[in-house]
């Protein structure tokens, strides 16, 4: 039985746009690279997206004076972290839990493209 996630639906399309693009790029190049071509994916699946959208962080009912910038937003639901290196590490996770906090989404996807195939973390909070 396939298991099933919150937005698995949404998840898989960006997952798919994913691997069209690493098959179109292989590894090697820089995150930016893959970000561009993800945006270029999603604009052709009429993918909703939003690219480096800004949240603020919240401390004790303070707005911390920096704020993040996610990668992307997909289907204003999605946390989209693009990674381009050997592998996913803890801190990626742990970012993204952070992000998922911060942005009141409630999943993330790492998609890390400096493998040979795309590797593809899910993130549920």
């Amino acid at each position: 039985m396939k298991e099933t996630y919150p937005f698995s639906k949404e998840t898989e399309s960006i997952i798919s746009a994913a691997f069209d693009v690493h098959n179109g790029l292989g590894a090697g190049f820089l995150e930016i690279v893959y970000k561009d071509a993800l945006e270029l994916e999603f604009q052709s699946r009429k993918i909703f997206y939003e690219r480096e959208k800004e949240y603020s962080v919240n401390y004790k009912g303070t707005i911390l004076p920096h704020s993040f910038f996610a990668d992307f937003v997909i289907f204003e639901n999605v946390i989209l972290e693009v990674k381009a290196k050997s592998g996913i590490a803890a801190e990626d996770l742990s970012q993204t839990l952070n992000y998922l906090k911060c942005s009141g989404c409630k999943v993330g996807l790492i998609l890390n493209f400096g493998t040979s195939s795309v590797e593809i973390k899910r993130v549920v909070f």
